[in-house]
């Protein structure tokens, strides 16, 4: 094993982040028992918050960041884990109260980790990331609340960033007619390939609306929040399902009771950070099923360690369309 690892490294003076790629020593690993060789990685609206202090996401400095990652056990003294299992983690607080995966190590305990699909390549795998899987997570959710392809259209929010890019690809696979909100008109080509049937302007939903509006949306996944899920709410149809995992318009959720007690419309909360271990692997194995591969690649774009920063703003200002993947050895 090393004795040093190259990371991009979070830390704050004075109220300032500062962020630096550099090479830190194997011992400023955290406590675990299942020591990893990182591949990939891959950069998450949430990562990108981290890496610019715009939110407290990173509950201790310094930090690496990063809540995905993907890559080989190198040690272990978990018995279920080997070395040389190929492994992948999502979310558990890594990259914000724990070193994460943009680097080339990360130490983590065991029961973090689930066994990569074999699926997917390590580089897919991240790809999907956090955001794909919390797609997934959506989109099972929809189901619980009895939401079948034939019921009528499903609104899908923040439809070129990870979550809505990915929910979109596997909504069309499954036969579902799928509409795209979203900013960024020049991309409708990009979304329509992905399998969106139609797109609306996001500026329809993000103001004030009112309680109820007249009935479209069979289902709806959402992560924007704020006035936008709360319009969403007011427009889903009777019975119709909402699967809520973001906040990028804002946490706070400006509506009433009357959809869920007029309609019976059914308001899920996607949690991907905490989920169990058995609904992960339910997740991954859905994504291994359901995802088109081909569609995985129009998805997704690759780079280094060293472009992190500036990814993160571009992120943060709406021009990075669908994943980021992060290969931590360039």
């Amino acid at each position: 094993m090393a004795d040093t690892f190259r990371a991009v490294r979070v830390t704050q003076h004075e109220g300032q982040t500062r962020v630096e790629l550099t090479d830190l020593p194997m011992t400023d690993l955290p406590e675990g028992d299942v020591t990893v060789r990182i591949s990939h990685s891959t950069l998450n609206y949430k990562d990108a918050l981290a890496l610019t202090g715009r939110r407290p996401i990173v509950k201790r400095f310094p930090m690496v960041p990063g809540i995905d990652f993907a890559g080989v056990v190198e040690q272990s003294t978990d018995p279920e884990w080997l070395p040389g299992d190929q492994v992948i983690l999502n979310g558990w607080g890594v990259g914000e109260a724990h070193f994460g995966g943009l680097a080339q190590y990360a130490r983590v305990r065991g029961e973090w980790l689930i066994p990569r699909p074999k699926a997917f390549s390590p580089a897919q795998a991240m790809a999907i990331g956090t955001a794909g899987y919390t797609a997934m997570l959506c989109v099972m959710a929809l189901e619980a609340g009895g939401v079948a392809p034939g019921d009528g259209e499903v609104l899908v929010t923040g439809a070129a960033g990870g979550v809505g890019s990915v929910a979109i690809a596997l909504l069309s696979k499954l036969g579902y007619r799928v509409i795209a909100s979203t900013g960024r008109p020049a991309e409708a080509p990009w979304l329509k390939a992905l399998g969106a049937a139609d797109l609306i302007d996001r500026a329809s939903l993000s103001e004030p609306g009112k309680p109820v509006a007249a009935e479209r949306w069979a289902g709806v996944i959402d992560a924007v929040g704020s006035h936008t899920l709360a319009n969403a709410l007011a427009q889903t149809r009777y019975g119709g399902a909402v699967a809520a995992c973001g906040l990028a318009q804002g946490f706070d959720l400006p509506t009433t009771v009357f959809p869920f007690i007029l309609r019976g419309v059914t308001l899920y909360g996607i949690d991907s950070v905490n989920a169990p271990r058995d609904k992960r692997q339910r997740a991954w194995g859905r994504l291994a099923r359901d995802l088109d591969p081909a569609v995985l690649a129009r998805l997704t774009s690759e780079h280094g360690l060293a472009e992190v920063p500036d990814l993160a703003l571009a992120l943060l200002g709406g021009q990075v369309r669908g994943r980021l993947v992060v290969d931590v050895n360039r």
